[in-house]
């Protein structure tokens, strides 16, 4: 297993990404060079940089960078299960994750790279947050969501085995992360994020995004 390197990015909701053929191997901001670009219900397709429509719509966008790599990028809107209008994004504390907060999942995957990075919006300003991402969709228990996804399963609990968001919010709320690992998903293995209470390996799970993470 080779080594992994997470980046905490503290404050500011904006996420850097480069052109389909640039040194990062990111999409580029416009979506210019993908191909296959396709909205999942429910929602709507939305552009970067975008956040959803109506509370509780989810958009997704993605599709094949000229580099060779697969690029995905999914929003939501959270709010507390059981709500009038369904949605990908649950918040089981309101007080931590406000109903009507913003999370924005992005994942970049080629033969040797996984990167996935997170910005969020609306949240408690300086507050501190863990972020993982978890092996099942989200549901209204948030236990639903099983354990951290692992890369070798039963192994260590830290960010070279698992994906680890760590983020601090800024003075507005909002906040961004990033982790980088030299080895990919499992299919259907990784669906879904946790964001916690605390940062580290544990902590109470106050929201969930549920993610089409592709392997």
């Amino acid at each position: 297993m080779g080594a992994a390197a997470l980046l905490m990015l503290t404050g500011g909701v904006g996420m850097a990404h480069g052109t389909a053929d640039g040194s990062d191997g990111m999409p580029g901001p416009d979506g210019a060079g993908h191909a296959g670009h396709a909205a999942h219900s429910p929602g709507k397709a939305s552009a970067p940089g975008e956040g959803s429509g109506a509370a509780g719509e989810a958009g997704m966008v993605g599709g094949a960078s000229r580099s060779g790599g697969l690029w995905m990028r999914v929003d939501g809107v959270f709010s507390p299960p059981g709500s009038f209008v369904p949605s990908d994004a649950l918040t089981y504390d309101t007080r931590l994750v406000p109903a009507a907060a913003r999370i924005e999942v992005t994942q970049y995957a080629d033969r040797t790279t996984t990167r996935v990075s997170t910005r969020l919006r609306g949240l408690v300003p300086d507050r501190a947050y863990g972020m993982h991402v978890h092996t099942s969709p989200c549901a209204a228990d948030p236990a639903s969501a099983g354990p951290h996804y692992q890369h070798r399963t039963s192994a260590t609990a830290d960010p070279v085995n698992e994906v680890w968001l760590d983020f601090r919010t800024d003075g507005n709320g909002n906040g961004t992360a990033e982790a980088r690992h030299d080895w990919g998903f499992r299919d259907g293995g990784a669906r879904s994020v946790i964001v916690h209470d605390v940062q580290g390996g544990a902590g109470k799970r106050v929201a969930c995004f549920t993610v089409p993470f592709s392997a």
